[in-house]
Parts: C-alpha cells; sequence; structure tokens
C-alpha cells in the first residue's frame, strides 16, 4: 500500500511570535514587528557573515518574493475543506487561511492561483505560482528531483464515513456495499490498493459533497475520504453522518516547492514551525475541523 512520505528539513523558529504573544501586541504590532525581524536568508545569516563576498550564490527564491511583495500559490480550488470555490467564486478554506497568516507575517501580498488538481505540479514547474498548497500531490514526490516538500503541516487518516441510522459497526463490515468516493482522487486511488477493495461496489461522484448527497438518498452505504474533510461535513457543518471505526491509510499534507528555491523553502518551513508554536496553526485548525489535526514540527 502506496503512503505519503515526505522529505524533512530543518527548521528554525523566528523568537518574534513569542515575544509578541508576550507583550500583547496589536495585530498591526505583531505584522509589522514580524516583517522587520523576518529577514531573507535567515538559514544563511551565519554563512554570510563569515563569506560576505559569497553571498551571490545563494538561491535569490525568497528575495525575489519580498521583492515582488507577494507569494503566489496554487490552490486545487475542488479539495474541500482544504482549499475551493465558495459562492462568489473566493478560494477559500484551511490551506488558503495558513497561506494568509503566513503572508501577514512575512508582510507581503497572497495572489491564489488555481492549479489542475490531476498535475499540480506543472505550474510550479513552469513558474506560474512561487508553491503549491495542494493535498493531491503525488505519493511519489519524495523520489521528485524537481520539487522540495515542507514538513508535513497536517496529518489525516483515510476513513469510512456512514448516515448516524446505519447499523454498520466498522470497516469490517463493509463486505458487498457500496462506497461513494471523489472520482480521481487520491481518496480512490487508496481504496483501489487496498484489501476492502475487493469487497465492496464503488461510486464514484464528481466531488465529496456529490459523494455524501448520494450517500443520503440512498444510492450508496458509506463515502471514503480523510478525516479533515469528514469532521468538516460532521462538526462543522453539521452533517448527521458518523465515522465507522478503523482507517485504512495516513495521508500528510505538505507545502511544495521547487527543489532549488531552498531559501523561500526555509523561510516557509520558519513560519509554519512558529505558527505551530504559538497555537496559531491549531486555531486555523479547529476553525475548519473541530480539532486540531495540524503536525508541523
Amino acid at each position: 500500500m502506496r503512503k505519503k512520505f515526505f522529505s524533512s528539513f530543518i527548521a528554525g523558529i523566528t523568537a518574534v511570535i513569542a515575544m509578541t504573544a508576550m507583550t500583547g501586541c496589536t495585530a498591526s504590532e505583531k505584522k509589522a514587528v514580524t516583517a522587520s525581524t523576518t529577514q531573507p536568508y535567515t538559514k544563511y545569516s551565519a554563512e554570510e557573515e563569515a563569506n560576505p563576498d559569497n553571498t551571490s550564490k545563494l538561491d535569490p527564491s525568497l528575495q525575489n518574493v519580498y521583492d515582488n511583495k507577494k507569494l503566489v500559490v496554487g490552490f486545487d480550488t475542488s479539495a474541500v475543506p482544504m482549499s475551493f470555490t465558495d459562492e462568489n467564486n473566493e478560494i477559500i478554506g484551511f490551506y488558503v487561511d495558513v497561506a494568509q497568516e503566513l503572508c501577514d507575517r512575512m508582510d507581503i501580498g497572497l495572489e491564489k492561483q488555481p492549479v489542475d488538481s490531476n498535475k499540480p505540479e506543472s505550474a510550479l514547474n513552469d513558474h506560474k505560482v512561487d508553491i503549491i498548497w495542494n493535498s493531491a500531490i503525488s505519493s511519489d514526490i519524495e523520489s521528485d528531483e524537481t520539487v522540495n516538500a515542507s514538513k508535513p503541516i497536517v496529518k489525516t487518516e483515510m476513513v469510512f464515513v456512514i448516515p448516524s441510522y446505519s447499523d454498520l459497526l466498522s470497516i469490517n463490515y463493509l463486505e458487498g456495499m457500496t462506497v461513494g468516493v471523489k472520482a480521481g482522487s487520491p481518496a480512490q486511488n487508496f481504496l483501489g490498493l487496498s484489501p476492502v477493495f475487493e469487497d465492496i461496489k464503488l461510486a464514484p461522484a464528481e466531488n465529496i459533497a456529490d459523494a455524501l448527497s448520494d450517500m443520503d438518498k440512498g444510492s450508496s452505504d458509506a463515502v471514503f475520504l480523510d478525516t479533515a474533510a469528514s469532521n468538516y461535513y460532521i462538526k462543522t457543518l453539521k452533517k448527521n453522518y458518523t465515522q465507522l471505526e478503523g482507517s485504512l491509510e495516513e495521508v500528510l499534507h505538505n507545502v511544495v516547492l521547487r527543489k532549488d528555491d531552498i531559501t523561500l523553502h526555509d523561510e516557509v518551513q520558519n513560519q509554519l514551525s512558529a505558527m505551530k508554536q504559538d497555537g496559531k496553526l491549531a486555531e486555523i485548525s479547529v476553525n475548519w475541523f473541530g480539532t486540531d489535526l495540524t503536525n508541523v514540527g
């Protein structure tokens, strides 16, 4: 069974987040302090001091973002609740809120760009975006030499959701049942590789909402999705569903960058680690999922 495992990178935690929390700064003051103390090339400060004539060898990815005064982020706009379009065609979601907080702390703007959910890396490799925030990245990304991943931001599991009135007790009772899933999604791929797949009938739908709607109508017995989406529909939207006991797969969600954009990668990781330490990531997670699913080291 395939699992998502991504490379880990050294991450520093900026002291300014703790300082602003202790001193009770206003939002604007906090943003100003963070911007003034978050310098480009933080990982290489010692190297710059020791070799001031070699700073040109450092990759310019982070400095380019500061010079452009914005971070261009690619989102899959069909990944409810991580990133999706609302009734006003605005891209919203957990990923979007975290990306906005990241940009606020770096004192730059956020430009949201939709990416092809089937080939999200193409926008990155074509330099249409600076980073990708997308849960549909291939599980083979660890061996992909063209990209660079952050530490996992969120850790979820693949589970089955059923109506609360269902008499199913666990995944061991799914034999002969019809299971809905988002067509072409990682969930469908995971399910196809599981022994459980041999005992069920698959009912692909265009999106999770449609799969759940089909289950409500009696067209399926369960829906296979991850715990982020499950928690969103059950706790946030207060749907009358419950999770079956047991899970099939652990999923790690990462921010993905170009392989050579090391300085931008390091700063993104620094800020995410600080957001985990000061509780902001947990706050955003609880807002979307009703619980803290974040996993940044």
